[in-house]
């Protein structure tokens, strides 16, 4: 039977491990394969942190010096009542990581990766990284932790979410391609799917890559290895994973109960212009796994990694709470403005919802097929404060449906209910190539390269996406209210940390009632 090794390549947030390859691990297991696990992500950087840094400057010095303080700090569960103390460790590890990269050429961080030279949205510099990968700053630890892995394994399953990993892992593949030419090499996940589904695809990694899979892995790697998937799906699968070693207090237990969007209304949704089917598991056998999980693996932290936690399992878990904290997306509607219904939702262990309200003007959110009504928001926004749950909240400006007048009454509805946002994660909109509203306006290159899933376009109002720029680093972003809130986004690891110092608040006035 062919032995499977699964990789999780750098750079992506190390909060928490990586859910793909754990569930690809337990489908294996589950049909009684045995693989191999390495999260690359975290044990590189982990490498890199604890390298002498070439230190030439005070920041550096005082970095190199309380590396393993602050890795401690970012475990200890007392940071998160200390931003101060917080943001310290996130900045100097993250200048610790940007030295390491310096002989490269390349810029590594927690939350991101830049090479010079390279971009990870063009193929053929993908295929540079690979055909070069002694020029990664990774190089030295993956050539060494890979061939022990390597040794006797027939497929290597790589996941490729995120475009902060492409040059890593192209890197990586170029080593193992030629560690291991034997190897069938499998490249899946969120970013490699989103490259299949644009119109006319070809593959540009043949030769390189010999599998390329769009959506979940675990029916391809089974059938390579000659198996079939069980039923019901297999569980995820920690347990090889350094579950003490990711950069939390606790382990943070992520956990996906559907793939795709149960909305999928939304205009200029990637969802959408990918096609992708929304997939749920029942919701009462998602509370039954997450039950399971928790009693195996004791975490701090669930993490629902749903596009939006479906209103069925919102009841589902209200009904059967969990016995650990958890958080996740969600969407605006009737349920969170019935405070009983997020008073139960806090019972159930809920300490964090993300909601992407996206603009404070109706006419925008009607035009963007949001379904969401302002005074529903105004309501959800009250009853979770008052039910002692924490909002991160989504804001999006310059989509084509809004001007300058909706901006500012976006900035208007933020700061009249800013007492009720935690804290903010503002972006400028971005146009999906492929989505059938791109057809309907001005388009112009945005990104260079043969990869860019994203086109610039003419504003149909001439709120151009120099103006948004300027509003919202200016009078938006400047606002007192907004500002407060802004100031309380965890850097870099942003809403992945978030709920950790919500719950360290919660703690704080407990302890003062």
């Amino acid at each position: 039977m062919l032995k499977p090794l699964l990789i999780h390549p750098p750079i992506a947030k190390a909060g928490e491990p990586p859910a793909g390859i754990a569930r690809l691990a337990g489908a294996l297991r589950t049909a009684g394969i045995s693989c191999r696990v390495l999260d690359a992500n975290l044990e590189g950087q982990l490498h890199l942190l604890a390298q002498p840094a070439a230190a030439t400057d005070t920041w550096s010095r005082r970095a190199a010096n309380h590396r393993e303080q602050h890795l401690s700090s970012l475990r200890d569960a007392a940071t998160y009542a200390a931003p101060a103390r917080y943001s310290r460790a996130v900045s100097d590890l993250n200048r610790l990581l940007a030295i390491a990269g310096r002989d490269y050429a390349a810029t590594p961080g927690l939350a991101d990766y830049q090479q010079a030279g390279l971009s990870p949205l063009r193929s053929a510099d993908l295929l540079s990284a690979a055909q070069h990968p002694e020029q990664n700053p990774f190089f030295p630890w993956f050539s060494q932790r890979l061939p022990e892995l390597l040794d006797g394994v027939d497929i290597v399953g790589l996941s490729l979410n995120y475009l902060s990993q492409a040059l890593c892992c192209f890197a990586m593949l170029g080593f193992i391609r030629r560690r291991a030419p034997g190897a069938a090499i499998v490249l899946g996940g969120g970013l490699a799917t989103s490259w299949q589904q644009r119109p006319g695809w070809t593959n540009p990694f043949a030769g390189l890559v010999d599998h390329l899979v769009a959506g979940p892995g675990e029916a391809i790697l089974l059938e390579l290895c000659g198996a079939a998937p069980s039923q019901p799906p297999a569980l995820p699968d920690f347990s090889a994973l350094p579950l003490d070693g990711y950069l939390a207090p606790g382990l943070i237990l992520p956990y996906n109960a559907s793939s795709g969007c149960w909305w999928n209304r939304c205009s200029f949704c990637p969802e959408q212009a990918e096609g992708n089917i929304y997939r749920p598991l029942p919701a009462t056998q998602a509370v039954d796994e997450l039950h399971t999980l928790c009693a195996a693996c004791r975490p701090r932290l669930v993490h629902l990694l749903d596009n939006a936690v479906s209103p069925a399992l919102l009841r589902a878990l209200a009904v059967r709470p969990l016995p650990v904290p958890w958080y996740g997306f969600a969407r605006i509607d009737a349920h969170l403005a019935d405070g009983d219904f997020c008073r139960a939702l806090r019972r159930s262990g809920c300490v964090m919802l993300k909601l992407g309200l996206e603009s404070g003007d109706q006419a925008v959110l009607d035009a963007l097929h949001k379904g969401i009504d302002l005074g529903t928001a105004a309501l959800a926004l009250k009853n979770l404060k008052k039910a002692g749950i924490a909002v991160y909240g989504y804001l999006l400006f310059g989509t084509p449906a809004e001007d300058e007048a909706a901006a500012r009454r976006t900035l208007e509805f933020v700061a009249r209910h800013g007492h009720t946002i935690d804290f903010l994660n503002v972006a400028l909109f971005n146009l999906p190539t492929y989505g059938a509203e791109a057809g309907q306006l001005a388009t112009e290159p945005f990104y260079a390269g043969d990869l860019s899933l994203y086109s610039g376009f003419r504003h149909p109002t001439g709120w151009e996406r120099g103006r948004v720029r300027r509003f919202v680093n200016g009078e938006f972003s400047r606002h007192p209210a907004v500002a407060a809130i802004l100031r309380r986004d965890p850097p870099l690891f942003t809403s992945n940390h978030a709920p950790l110092f919500a719950m360290a608040g919660a703690d704080r006035r407990r302890e003062c009632a």
